[in-house]
C-alpha cells in the first residue's frame, strides 16, 4: 500500500504546552486507496475488525531524533501476525509531541481507556477506532528509545 494513500490528522495536543485541561490526544487516519486491501488487513481471521490489543503502533526514525527535519515512519501492525497494516510518513518532532501529550494525559487520568485515541477511516467513513496505551519509538538503527516511547508502567518489552 502506498503511504500517500494515507492522511493523518491530530487533535487534542495543544494543551501540553499550556495550562489547559488535559484531553485525550486523538489521531485520525484517512485512507483513500483501494478499500479491499486495508479492510482485509484490519480484519482478523474470525471476520471481526481488529481490536486495540491486537495492534501495535510505532515510529521508526529516519534520522537523528533532535533534528527538526527528521521524518519518521508511523506503522500500525497486527500484533498476532507481525504484518504491517499501514505505514505513513510524518515529521518526527510532531509525532514525539503527540506522544508527550498522550503521556501527560495518562499521568493525570485514572481510567484505563488508554492514553490516546485512534480512528481509521476509508474515504472519510470510520472503519475502526480504539484507544491505545502504547506507542513505541525506534531510532534509525532499529533500537527502542524507551525514554521517547509511550509504555505503560508494568509492561515489559
Amino acid at each position: 500500500m502506498r503511504r500517500e494513500y494515507f492522511t493523518l490528522d491530530v487533535s487534542n495536543i495543544d494543551w501540553i504546552e499550556t495550562d489547559d485541561e488535559p484531553r485525550r490526544p486523538s489521531v485520525a487516519i484517512d485512507f483513500t486507496g483501494p478499500e479491499s486491501l486495508l479492510r482485509e488487513r484490519l480484519t482478523g481471521p474470525n471476520g471481526d475488525t481488529l481490536e486495540a490489543a491486537e495492534t501495535d503502533v510505532a515510529l521508526r526514525l529516519q534520522g537523528p531524533i533532535g533534528d527538526d527535519e527528521t521524518i519518521g515512519v508511523i506503522s500500525v501492525t497486527n500484533r498476532m501476525t507481525g504484518d504491517f497494516i499501514l505505514e505513513l510518513n510524518e515529521t518526527a518532532a510532531d509525532v514525539l509531541r503527540f506522544i508527550r501529550a498522550a503521556r501527560g494525559y495518562g499521568k493525570g487520568n485514572t481510567d484505563t481507556d488508554g492514553e490516546y485515541h485512534v480512528s481509521i477511516s476509508l474515504d472519510g467513513e470510520t472503519f475502526v477506532e480504539f484507544n491505545k496505551r502504547t506507542f513505541l519509538v525506534y531510532d534509525e538503527d532499529g533500537d527502542l528509545l524507551r525514554h521517547h516511547s509511550l509504555i505503560p508502567s508494568g509492561v515489559e518489552l
